[in-house]
């Protein structure tokens, strides 16, 4: 058994981040009006975190971990996971992009695209080798219906 950890620190994270970045834009303004651009990634953000949370709820409910070294026992393929085989990857990599949008930091949006890459790379391959092995057949079929991406 892990260490007693109450909450999840990636869900904590990002409702605080959301939460700081409304307070300050909304009740501590920098500057007195939104421009377009910032009100995208705003928008993006937001939607970002709907495609995550509802990731997330799809694996709760099948009884799956979400983290990439568990094991697994079946593919979900309901949902968001019917057209996208990594929506929690895509929506931690469009939340970056968001980011930087909304906060007009060019920076972290154009990490974003390493961020997708070092992801691809080091994580989803490695993810679908596993699945591969482990599904077979059944795992073929469902890479030749659904997206790895967008």
């Amino acid at each position: 058994m892990g260490p007693a950890v109450k909450g999840n620190p990636l869900k904590i994270f990002v409702l605080l981040l959301v939460i700081s970045y409304v307070v300050g834009e909304f009740f501590i303004p920098s500057y007195p009006l939104f421009n377009l651009l910032n009100l995208i990634g705003i928008m993006g953000l937001i939607l970002c975190l709907a495609l995550f949370f509802s990731s997330l709820n799809l694996f709760n409910s099948y009884k799956e971990n979400p983290t990439p070294q568990s094991n697994t026992k079946r593919i979900i393929k309901t949902g968001i996971f019917a057209y996208c085989r990594n929506p929690m990857y895509l929506a931690l990599t469009l939340f970056q992009f968001g980011i930087g949008i909304a906060l007009s930091f060019l920076h972290i949006s154009l990490m974003s695209f390493v961020t997708g890459i070092v992801l691809h790379l080091f994580v989803i391959l490695k993810e679908e080798k596993y699945l591969r092995v482990k599904f077979g057949p059944k795992y073929e079929t469902y890479l030749n219906n659904s997206r790895r991406w967008i």
